[in-house]
């Protein structure tokens, strides 16, 4: 009772708000004689009962007990046909979350806004709907009202309820957010940070950022470009000693094995062929390892049966694999062996399964859970082995299987930072080091110098890392992202702007609205050199100012004409403020 007396009674949550293709954004309702809508909770959790889909969320077992989900796992409520809320329970009758005690998890959009968990994961381009879904700025505490029923939620006419927005903002892996996702998400973020700030004492109060990243360069720059944040201070911080930092130790290869890197090329050599004789080689030679052993359920050679293939490009991916499928597989069965055989056979004839398993960004979000399940299986459990498992740059995070063990990557990645990334996916575990075999293209010279000086660039690759760049206040990237984001903040910071049809409300509110213009102005002074601030700061100011008077004359215009104006434009309602960058009838801006 003291608990509940200091905390409240609100249950902790945990929110997953992500994309359609991988979480539901609406319950969905069910008509007579009509089939749910696709896409929606209610489709995706009927066709689960039904064995036609996967999971309705990316979720295929139990995160406490481990236990698979089933077609009970799943609760529609309060009723199957006008379902507001999709609860999940697991059917292990032992677990802690069974039954009515359901699983503290959230995963369609709409119960998100109204429950608003405690702790939300998310990723950072889903901040796009800021200007059109009315209820994004409810996750960043702007709500007023709250019901036993409804949840919380947004009156225009206000209400009496107070919320604090988020103090704690955790960014993993800082390195992606740079580039043209960077300059777009640094625009973002301005009108983010705008409405998750609040006043305290007349000063303002921003959220905490932590961000994580292993590979990153300039992150001073661009952090302030990013997130306007002046201050960076480095966890864990430098030591006296930088073999042992109380967090990390560096430990000899003697106590510890360590990485093991092999670069191979060969003169005159397509690059398909080299890589044809090091498939063959390496899964032979694994066969002949793992056979010595094989009744060990503990069998040391276990991570390597397992090849991980990664590729620069789904185009080398697309004919490595039918190389894969076709000669591999032909010259596996028919037992390699060398021209001269030493008393010990050092290949072993092998059967690797056809269907190559694929990490790629044209697999669905169900098929990669399902394959990086398959890929932690040990290879002893025939019916989950995986002998090949071919993957893209889609790999570099988020991948943490400890027990892969060997890789081949076809040619040199792209950057210094995509190479550690993905290469780190092998050996994860202590005890059996991973094996990265790096196939260079000796006729391409980025690849023959990585050759060349192979030995002394991983004695120090981390030294090779390129920097960041982050512009958000570059020409064309203010022509994409300031109108979004300068409307997503007007519609979230004000009460009523919000609904979906209170676009025309900006006629009475104009002369207010030049401070949000300011605020994106302001921001947009830590993107750039100090020389240069104030004439971006002033640009940028003029242009939101211009962007507001055209939404006031287009809300005046749909006025004098009797016409709704609205926020979004649909198929029976054209007359929208927003529109796709594509849409035809999409007028210049003057």
């Amino acid at each position: 009772e003291k608990a509940v007396d200091r905390l409240g009674n609100h249950p902790f949550e945990i929110g997953l708000w992500v994309g359609s293709a991988a979480t539901p954004n609406k319950m969905g309702k069910r008509r007579p004689g009509a089939q749910a809508p696709d896409g929606t909770a209610l489709k995706r959790t009927l066709e689960f009962r039904r064995g036609r889909g996967g999971s309705p969320i990316p979720l295929e077992s139990c995160p406490w007990c481990g236990h698979r989900f089933t077609t009970d796992s799943f609760r529609l409520e309060p009723n199957i046909n006008e379902p507001q809320d999709l609860f999940v329970s697991c059917a292990n009758p032992s677990c802690a979350f069974t039954g009515d005690r359901r699983l503290p998890i959230i995963a369609v959009d709409e119960p998100i806004y109204r429950r608003l968990p405690c702790f939300l994961i998310s990723t950072v381009d889903k901040f796009a709907a800021l200007p059109w879904t009315a209820e994004v700025g409810q996750l960043l505490g702007h709500v007023n009202r709250h019901g036993p029923t409804v949840g919380f939620s947004r009156d225009p006419a206000g209400g009496s309820v107070k919320i604090l927005p988020p103090e704690l903002v955790i960014q993993d892996e800082l390195h992606l957010i740079s580039g043209p996702l960077g300059t777009v998400a640094g625009i973002y973020e301005g009108a983010i940070d705008a409405l998750a700030s609040r006043e305290v004492g007349g000063k303002t109060v921003r959220p905490k950022i932590v961000a994580s990243t292993a590979t990153v360069r300039r992150a001073k720059a661009q952090i302030r470009a990013l997130f306007d944040r002046t201050e960076v201070v480095v966890f864990p911080p430098p030591g006296p000693d930088r073999r042992d930092s109380f967090f990390a130790k560096t430990t000899p290869e003697s106590e510890t094995p360590g990485r093991e890197y092999v670069g191979i090329a060969a003169q005159g050599r397509s690059l398909k062929v080299v890589y044809l004789r090091a498939l063959v080689a390496l899964m032979g030679g694994a066969q002949a390892l793992y056979a010595q052993g094989k009744a060990d359920p503990n069998n040391p050679v276990d991570p390597y049966m397992t090849l991980v293939g990664y590729f620069n490009s789904l185009r080398e991916l697309g004919g490595s694999r039918r190389i894969a499928e076709d000669e591999v597989s032909l010259k596996l069965k028919n037992r390699p062996r060398r021209r001269i055989e030493p008393a010990e056979a050092m290949f072993e004839q092998r059967n690797i399964q056809q269907d190559m398993l694929e990490l790629t960004s044209r697999v669905a979000t169900d098929d990669v859970a399902a394959a990086k399940e398959r890929l932690g299986k040990s290879f002893s459990e025939s019916d989950k082995r995986v002998d090949l498992a071919l993957a893209t740059n889609m790999i570099s995070v988020g991948l943490d299987i400890t027990r892969l063990g060997l890789m081949v990557m076809l040619g040199q990645p792209k950057t210094s930072s995509e190479y550690i990334q993905a290469s780190s996916r092998v050996g994860r575990d202590r005890a059996k080091p991973g094996l990265v075999v790096v196939l260079l293209n000796i006729h391409k010279p980025r690849d023959r110098s990585h050759y060349e000086r192979f030995e002394s660039f991983h004695a120090s690759f981390y030294r090779s890392v390129e920097a960041t760049s982050v512009t958000p206040g570059a020409p064309r990237a203010l022509d994409r992202a300031l109108a979004p984001a300068l409307v997503g903040l007007v519609r979230q910071a004000e009460d009523s702007l919000n609904p979906s049809g209170a676009a025309d409300k900006v006629i009475f509110d104009r002369a207010r609205l030049d401070r949000y213009a300011e605020q994106l102005a302001r921001r947009a002074k830590s993107s750039t050199t100090p020389a240069e601030e104030q004439a971006l700061h002033d640009q940028v100011l003029a242009r939101a100012r211009r962007l507001l008077d055209w939404w006031q004359g287009a809300a005046q215009d749909a006025r004098s004409k009797g016409l709704p104006f609205q926020y979004e434009t649909t198929r029976t309602e054209r007359n929208g403020l927003l529109r796709d960058p594509l849409d035809p009838e999409l007028a210049a801006f003057p």
